[in-house]
């Protein structure tokens, strides 16, 4: 039955080089931040089940209360029926004494779209463990990346053109807004742009500030001294002598990723009220304009204190990476 799968799979692949095949394709199902595990039970019950769940549905490191990276649905392989075959993210286990090609593959659109699958090939449970290992990160990444394109995707179908106007006319590069985010606030330097509701707020900020020319524009002191004084600035709290600042718990970290060409300094962290007991997570990217004289922000944060947080900020947070210079509008 596992080999059926895996030529079945071989097969959709190859064909789906061509965009005739993607055209017929029916649209992903599954919610967002949801990973169908297709392995047998007695597998996901003992050590390579345990070695997935580390992986996909660890803790999310930037919250303060638990919440899980993805949700896991196992599926045994004789149940893998076209219910799941349409799921937006699938993780695949071939495991067979047999099998031809042991390593790990990325795939995208097999039976539906846009889809994501891993296909994790070995001879035996424990190789397969160690195959999650050594790749963890490229396999999270993967499934991270499909899930910031579904975002943008829909993002740009139903987009509020006239936010990414009003950015790009301050900054020269523009964010892309869905249907139901608001100008909220902007002067020559800075613009808020958010998404509230009753119980919820997804907030964007961009602003910028001259930079240094050197590594100091990117130390994580520098970017959350110029966060802080750009938010006591232009974000005050409901009451008196409060503003939006950045929570010194969890302590903020600062990864350099490059994205698309375009290499940006990634803060992530915890914003509160000084003086005020609301807070939330954000995640920044940092980086330079094109002519290096100002280091431009791009700030996305969550207030949801009566939900998980999770998909709230995977949301917002993709829409950090639609960034482009309006040279590259023109391009495209």
């Amino acid at each position: 039955m596992k080999k059926l799968f895996t030529i079945l799979m071989v097969s959709l692949v190859l064909v789906s080089c061509g965009r005739s095949h993607r055209a017929l394709l029916p649209n992903v199902s599954g919610k967002a931040g949801e990973i169908v595990v297709v392995i047998e039970k007695p597998d996901w019950e003992g050590a390579l089940g345990n070695a997935t769940r580390d992986l996909l549905a660890c803790d999310c490191p930037w919250f303060l209360m638990r919440e899980p990276l993805y949700s896991l649905v196992n599926v045994p392989h004789g149940s893998f029926a076209e219910l799941f075959k349409v799921h937006r993210n699938i993780v695949f286990f071939d495991i067979d004494p047999q099998v031809n090609t042991v390593g790990v593959k990325y795939l995208k659109d097999v039976w539906a779209s846009p889809q994501a699958v891993v296909n994790i090939a070995a001879a035996d449970a424990a190789g397969a463990a160690e195959l999650l290992r050594e790749n963890g990160p490229k396999i999270v990444s993967f499934i991270e990346q499909a899930e910031r394109e579904r975002v943008i995707r829909n993002t740009m179908r139903y987009e509020e053109k006239p936010l990414a106007d009003m950015v790009e006319e301050i900054f020269g590069g523009c964010l892309h807004f869905p249907t139901g985010y608001k100008f909220m606030k902007k002067t020559s330097d800075f613009i808020w742009i958010a998404d509230e509701k009753q119980y919820t707020n997804q907030g964007v900020f961009v602003y910028r500030y001259p930079a240094f020319g050197n590594a100091a524009d990117f130390s994580k002191n520098n970017i959350i001294a110029h966060r802080n004084e750009v938010l006591r600035a232009n974000v005050p709290g409901m009451f008196d002598n409060t503003y939006m600042t950045t929570g010194a718990v969890p302590v903020p970290t600062v990864e350099f990723i490059k994205y698309q060409g375009r290499e940006f300094a990634q803060t992530r962290g915890y914003w509160e009220v000084a003086n005020d007991f609301m807070g939330g997570p954000f995640v920044s990217h940092s980086f330079y304009s094109p002519d290096g004289l100002y280091v431009v922000v791009c700030d996305a944060f969550v207030y949801a204190p009566k939900y998980d947080k999770r998909q709230y900020l995977r949301q917002v947070e993709s829409l950090l990476y639609s960034w482009e210079w309006k040279q590259e509008k023109a391009q495209n």
